[in-house]
């Protein structure tokens, strides 16, 4: 059977390294070269952490998917970096799994018609945890019935976007069930400014940023004499894994673009 040749952008980043590893482990793989803007020209086993691997590193990547043979890219990033990297694979044929959140709903569209166009499949996921995309299918869930809601997400304190993309994307399937009310007394005041986090659709959402912390998040519901409260947490990088997985392994067959892991999930 032909081996899925695979380019990771971001390698050393914290999840760009255990993608590195989910790579080189899993049979049916086959890593053919990463991206990496600090160390193009070198090779990945020269990079301290990597000895097993001899692939060579671009800091272009137009130049790495024109020179390699690749069928995915794997892109953990940034957000205006992915973006560019996501845009470039498509046109020249490769179909991206994406990690990196932050983008726009006009980044979105964009990607939407590029993936159209060019009649390849692209998979982007604010999180690739199976739990986390649990939490949120479960939250969708009890919205029906609990439509007071607030959401509270915890990152490490390197984390650049605020809210992160997962709690976005859970108050974006929220509403989809819930019909948009506005939460708390009519007359409520901040007397600081933002202490009330911020506004989708009448629900808030608040960002915690502490080091010692990975990703986690938890969906209160409150109604008369009960409460709800879904939790997920991740503790380290591995539990994106088994998400990223199951997103190139899905990618290859698919020609649109898919925004959200649950969409893959049964």
């Amino acid at each position: 059977m032909e081996k899925t040749k695979i380019v990771v952008a971001g390698p050393r980043g914290r999840m760009g390294s255990e993608a590195v590893k989910l790579v080189e482990r899993t049979e049916g793989y086959e890593l053919v070269a990463v991206v990496d803007h600090k160390h193009g020209g070198k090779k990945l086993n020269e990079l301290e952490g990597f000895s097993t691997s001899s692939v060579p590193i671009y800091d272009n990547m137009t130049v790495c998917l024109t020179e390699v043979k690749a069928d995915v890219l794997i892109d953990l990033t940034t957000p205006e970096v992915g973006m560019v990297h996501t845009r470039t694979a498509l046109e020249l044929g490769v179909r991206p799994v994406v990690g990196t959140t932050g983008f726009t709903q006009e980044n979105l569209k964009e990607l939407e018609e590029l993936c159209r166009e060019k009649e390849v499949g692209c998979i982007i996921a604010p999180n690739f945890a199976v739990g986390a995309v649990l939490m949120m299918k479960f939250s969708q869930l009890a919205a029906k019935y609990f439509p007071d809601v607030e959401i509270i997400e915890l990152h490490h304190d390197q984390k650049l976007d605020a809210p992160s993309g997962t709690a976005v994307k859970t108050a974006q399937m929220i509403s989809q069930v819930r019909e948009e009310k506005v939460q708390g007394h009519p007359n409520e005041k901040e007397t600081l400014q933002g202490a009330r986090g911020a506004n989708y659709n009448g629900m808030h959402i608040h960002s915690v940023r502490l080091p010692g912390l990975i990703a986690h998040q938890q969906v209160m519901f409150g109604a008369d004499g009960q409460a709800l409260t879904i939790r997920h947490d991740s503790y380290n990088r591995a539990s994106f894994m088994s998400g990223v997985k199951l997103a190139v392994d899905t990618v290859k067959n698919v020609d649109t673009l898919i925004y959200g892991l649950e969409n893959i999930i049964d």
